[in-house]
């Protein structure tokens, strides 16, 4: 704090001098810009501190904010009941022979899905009535098959329009995914045949009623 001088002489006695009344408010500022501008001490290592021990999720908040959302970030053994409908209005279905097919009623037993989650992005289709799983061959044929092989794992992925699409996980045709699609008349298309911008490979899980 400034404490008060005798006057100099020449000045007016019992008032400090003018240089004294400016040198007092300059220090006043320089204390309020001193405490205003910096932290308190040790509160950038608190800071830190909280930072390296905050949850995983929580670091990656604003990088997931920051895109779009792609693909379903399930985790492993999630389970929901589900009927896949086609952007070509068809619901996918797996009979008890093994054929997998789209029909137009969404009330048809084989068309009622489950859908398991095995690794983040990854799921497995299993018709609820049959009891068969959803398989894509080599060749990118799609089949009801009675045992769970690595035929049968499919990378789920949403895409810009709201719709899903489900790639092979094992196969592929050259560098490019081959999809499950149903065609014009709902039959199943060669998985060779397929992109993923094509309707027919487009589908959405839709809850049973």
């Amino acid at each position: 704090m400034c404490k008060w001088a005798p006057p100099s002489a020449g000045l007016r006695p019992g008032l400090p001098s003018q240089s004294l009344h400016q040198a007092c408010l300059l220090l006043v500022l320089a204390a309020s810009a001193t405490l205003a501008g910096f932290p308190a001490p040790g509160s950038e290592d608190e800071a830190q501190k909280a930072l390296l021990q905050a949850p995983a999720e929580t670091a990656h908040l604003s990088w997931d904010l920051g895109r779009r959302a792609r693909s379903y970030n399930h985790l492993e053994g999630d389970v929901r009941l589900r009927r896949l409908y086609s952007a070509n209005k068809f619901f996918l279905s797996i009979d008890s022979m093994g054929r997998v097919r789209g029909n137009r009623h969404g009330n048809q037993t084989d068309s009622l899905l489950e859908i398991r989650s095995v690794s983040m992005g990854v799921v497995v289709i299993r018709s609820v009535s049959t009891g068969l799983y959803l398989a894509m061959s080599k060749k990118g044929a799609l089949y009801g098959s009675a045992k769970y092989t690595a035929d049968c794992q499919f990378r789920e992925r949403i895409e810009e329009n709201g719709y899903n699409t489900y790639a092979a996980l094992r196969w592929r045709r050259g560098d490019r995914p081959m999809f499950v699609s149903l065609g014009g008349r709902g039959r199943p298309r060669g998985g060779h045949r397929t992109r993923r911008k094509h309707r027919s490979a487009h589908f959405l899980p839709m809850l049973p009623t």
